[in-house]
């Protein structure tokens, strides 16, 4: 795990199942959280906030965000107050933009300026990101969530979106950039080749962790002893 020790970038795990969360706590990797509806959803969670506060009474000490849940630009805002409440390492996550493709810049430079923590959500453009650095300038610490895995699903290297998002970001060093979305493990060195603050991942690339350094000769001979014992438990024949 030599190559895990060097790794600037910081890892955050993102899901909303609690005793996933907890498991994640434990372990000194991880240096925060993130979560939002649809995580939730899947995880059963079915009381927000009674959900949000216990996990942040389990978890007080690493950043941790949580999501608006309207789709309105000043009950957003509203929602962030109360979000904001939950927690000292609580980050209000806030959409780019609404389902109508409005612009939530507006709010975000509200909520900063009252010193509000926001992590701003679901970009994948660099304008975007311009904009939104341009929004959180001398405000409130804030993260950046650029899903670079979701720009990866287009068939763009994103990479290159990456490196150049790190360079709007850099004349304000209270605004962190989120490598958000990754699909594999290599997303994790990437990212911290470019200089990203933190990335995001869920349980099962955070579980890869394992396999870094791991000889390919004993990782290729694991793949065969699979295939095989696959083959006798399913019983096929020739």
């Amino acid at each position: 795990m030599s190559s895990l020790s060097k790794l600037r970038v910081k890892i955050f795990a993102d899901g909303a199942d609690r005793t996933g969360m907890l498991e994640m706590y434990r372990n000194p990797v991880i240096r925060g959280f993130t979560t939002n509806p649809t995580l939730m959803r899947k995880a059963g969670v079915t009381d927000y906030p009674a959900f949000a506060r216990d996990i942040v009474r389990a978890i007080p000490d690493r950043p941790i965000s949580f999501e608006v849940l309207s789709d309105d630009l000043d009950e957003m805002e509203r929602q962030s107050r109360v979000i904001t409440q939950w927690g000292e390492n609580v980050y209000v996550k806030i959409p780019v933009t609404t389902t109508l493709g409005e612009s939530s810049v507006p709010v975000v430079r509200s909520l900063t300026r009252a010193g509000i923590k926001v992590n701003v959500t679901a970009l994948l453009a660099l304008d975007q990101v311009r904009e939104v650095c341009a929004a959180l300038a001398g405000g409130a610490p804030a993260f950046v969530s650029v899903f670079a895995g979701r720009v990866a699903d287009t068939g763009r290297d994103p990479v290159p979106l990456m490196a150049a998002a790190m360079e709007l970001l850099r004349p304000q060093p209270q605004i962190e950039l989120i490598w958000a979305s990754p699909r594999e493990l290599l997303n994790v060195f990437q990212a911290d080749a470019v200089g990203c603050h933190v990335i995001t991942a869920t349980h099962d690339v955070l579980a890869k962790l394992a396999l870094i350094d791991k000889d390919l000769h004993e990782y290729s001979l694991d793949t065969v002893k699979m295939f095989r014992e696959d083959a006798v438990k399913a019983g096929f024949t020739l």
